[in-house]
């Protein structure tokens, strides 16, 4: 069973999908998943794919659209501040909370790519949070800026920032980049798979995505270091979701930040590159040991 739903975030309305299990008793209360997408994408984008899975093993989730972004309310659109969607993501577990059909006390949270990078920030302050799961996850803005960029292309996009904070400063106006391009123009995501990712995915499914982010959303992207403090999960159980061959949020970047947190984890590396998560063979791999993670420490303490 799923519906349509909005929830406030700061005075903006979210949008996003409420799931319960299809065959739902009077005072049953389930446990809960609160989920969001990766950098620029919305919820059209193959989030069903694992919400389905999800609700299939009898959680409650809510998948929902970041401020700015897709069906969600606030404009300029196409902002991408960190510190805005950890609100979103916050104010969506409020939100999963107060419904009658679900057990405050068992919530978790599970995030991919930008969002697998919130997800890491959240559960090491958000007690709140019961488990977590950080799909391909964005680790450290900066260092993955030094993989996708040559230094002389780091420079110059530094460069270009700060006369955006100047004209900013000085005119108000916003400045866009595009997410994804083809090879030898200039993106923000610059590899082969992005771009035939975003654009048929879009194509197929999510029509209300756009190609754009502002360039103030980079000068955030490039401070952000969401594992900073990935010891302090501990005690929330931590699952990382890792593909072999990730040029996107590179591989040994996510497994080096892993290492530092404490128990319990656990580390599934799964075949292919980051994009492979999502659909086919690949899916199957990320979504099934995401599935028993939440079952193992979630379920356990809802009245179902």
């Amino acid at each position: 069973m799923k519906r349509d739903i909005q929830f406030n975030s700061q005075g903006v309305n979210c949008a996003g999908w409420f799931y319960l299990p299809d065959e739902t008793e009077d005072g049953s209360k389930y446990p809960a998943i609160v989920m969001a997408h990766g950098f620029s994408a919305t919820k059209e984008m193959c989030l069903s794919n694992f919400a389905e899975r999800f609700v299939e093993a009898g959680f409650g989730v809510l998948v929902f659209d970041y401020r700015y972004m897709g069906e969600s309310e606030g404009k300029p659109r196409s902002q991408l501040f960190p510190h805005q969607q950890h609100q979103d993501y916050r104010n969506g577990i409020s939100w999963i909370r107060q419904q009658p059909e679900i057990d405050p006390d068992w919530v978790g949270v599970w995030g991919s790519s930008y969002s697998g990078g919130h997800v890491l920030h959240l559960a090491a302050t958000d007690r709140r949070i019961k488990a977590v799961v950080a799909q391909v996850p964005l680790v450290n803005g900066y260092a993955n800026a030094q993989r996708l960029l040559r230094p002389d292309q780091l420079a110059a996009f530094q460069r270009d920032l700060a006369a955006d904070r100047e004209q900013r400063y000085t005119t108000g106006n916003i400045n866009y980049a595009k997410v994804v391009a083809p090879e030898g123009e200039p993106s923000v995501l610059p590899t082969p798979d992005s771009h035939e990712w975003f654009i048929s995915t879009s194509e197929r499914l999510a029509p209300n995505w756009r190609n754009q982010v502002s360039l103030e959303s980079l000068d955030y992207f490039l401070e952000y270091n969401p594992a900073a403090n990935i010891q302090l999960i501990s005690p929330t159980p931590l699952l990382m979701v890792v593909a072999e061959n990730d040029h996107v949020t590179p591989t040994d970047l996510a497994i080096t930040a892993y290492e530092r947190a404490l128990e319990p984890k656990k580390l599934v590396i799964i075949r292919g590159r980051h994009f492979d998560a999502y659909t086919g063979a690949g899916l199957e791999q990320s979504a099934t040991p995401a599935v028993e993670w939440f079952k193992q420490h979630l379920k356990h303490g809802a009245s179902v």
